[in-house]
């Protein structure tokens, strides 16, 4: 069953660059870097699973996370540290995708 996932990020995440290194399968990825762009995605499509960067300020992550669980039961909202900066996305991203698909 495909699971779309929304990545987001304060620069956004290229997906092209990311996807290569996804390890699961049959996952649709979408990127965005606002409280507007999770609006919009959750309006057009059914968002599985939310994961996001430390880069994006805390009140925004904190409305974010409010707009997701308020909007949908069934998603999921991950939040990545700080420390681990650009180079720990994606195996963050494989983390939760392999803990929640698997």
């Amino acid at each position: 069953m495909q699971k779309n996932c929304l990545l987001l990020g304060r620069l956004g995440i290229k997906i092209p660059s990311i996807e290569t290194g996804i390890h699961q399968k049959n996952i649709n990825l979408f990127s965005g870097t606002s409280l507007q762009e999770v609006k919009d995605f959750f309006s057009k499509s059914n968002i599985d699973i939310v994961i996001m960067g430390a880069g994006i300020p805390i009140e925004d992550r904190l409305e974010i996370v409010k707009f997701v669980l308020e909007t949908s039961k069934g998603t999921t909202v991950h939040m990545k540290d700080w420390n681990s900066g650009p180079t720990g996305m994606l195996p963050f991203v494989n983390g939760v995708l392999k803990g929640l698909i698997e």
